[in-house]
């Protein structure tokens, strides 16, 4: 059917800015601070955050990303979300943006520009702009965007009661992409969507082998029967950092509340059996599973395993040696 030429309005600059500024009133965000090394600087009106519609990361998902916790004014952990964005990179055959110090500098400086106190810092690296073909455009620059906003926040409840949690009938991903943090979260939008149509809070994926994998933006880990913290293995979940940095802290929990802690490969009927159930991250830090697939997990309430990790992960991210304070 043929369309009125004219039918649709030709937008000036001007216009743009209006729409993109309307655009954010009728959605409000809490992003504080938005750098683009295609703008060369930093913007704080989120109307101004934007990325070419051909860059590769938008078209493609040819980009990755990494977050990392603002809390109390200091960064938490930087350097080990660097290290595995550095991996993620490399993987992807992404070219970095410039060194690892001035990618670092540049995330400290958002910070400070946002005055953020509370939040997150979120960085992604992307092959750039330039054509809608399959491969990077010839020629193009990587683009690296950094973002200072207020975090992603969950419910009271999850810690206090507990989540409820289904095995997802979405397929696990490859171990390449697995273990790599790009921005191709398709399989994780999809399983965090069924668990919500289903009622529930969150997806568990589980492997061909039937061992547990991870969550829909969050490890999983479980406290034995006998007081062990075992986590799946990282060949085919995503290496947190806030899992890897909670292995070392629960150490000082063994002989108390736990009796020891191990990385294995861990069968879903052994997990069903679990004392606890937690899903860990750098945002959710460490909430309580209270039901699996309709059965409970242990008693069907937070148990002290859980309250002790999350205590000591929040000690950290305020008293530890993993902070970087920001020059606001």
């Amino acid at each position: 059917m043929a369309v009125a030429k004219g039918h649709l309005p030709v937008l000036t600059a001007t216009d743009v800015l209006t729409s993109l500024g309307a655009l954010r009133a009728r959605q409000p965000v809490n992003y504080a601070a938005f750098y683009s090394s295609q703008l060369g600087g930093i913007v704080t009106d989120p109307a101004l955050m934007v990325i070419p519609f051909d860059d590769h990361m938008v078209h493609r998902g040819h980009g990755i990303f990494d977050t990392a916790a603002i809390v109390h004014g200091r960064i938490y952990d930087l350097e080990a979300h660097l290290d595995r964005f550095l991996r993620s990179a490399e993987r992807s055959k992404l070219i970095l943006a410039g060194s690892r110090s001035q990618m670092r500098d540049i995330i400290i400086s958002t910070a400070a520009t946002s005055g953020q106190r509370d939040g997150a810092i979120r960085y992604w690296l992307s092959s750039g702009p330039g054509s809608l073909e399959l491969t990077p455009a010839a020629g193009a620059q990587p683009g690296f965007f950094v973002m200072a906003f207020g975090g992603l926040s969950y419910p009271d409840r999850w810690y206090t009661e507990g989540l409820r949690v289904m095995t997802t009938t979405y397929p696990i991903k490859p171990p390449l992409y697995a273990i790599t943090k790009a921005t191709n979260y398709l399989p994780n939008v999809l399983m965090q969507m069924e668990a919500r149509e289903a009622g529930l809070d969150n997806g568990v994926f589980i492997d061909e082998a039937g061992h547990v994998g991870e969550g829909s933006n969050m490890n999983v880990a479980f406290v034995t029967s006998d007081g062990v913290l075992q986590h799946p293995t990282f060949e085919r979940v995503l290496p947190g950092c806030t899992s890897l940095r909670l292995l070392e802290l629960a150490q000082s929990l063994v002989g108390r509340i736990l009796t020891g802690v191990v990385v294995c490969d861990i069968p879903v009927v052994d997990a069903h059996r679990a004392r606890e159930m937690l899903l860990i991250g750098s945002s959710v830090r460490v909430a309580p599973v209270v039901e699996w697939d309709g059965q409970p997990i242990g008693n069907g309430r937070p148990g002290p395993a859980a309250r002790a990790l999350l205590s000591l992960l929040e000690d950290d991210m305020r008293t530890g040696d993993r902070l970087i304070d920001v020059p606001y």
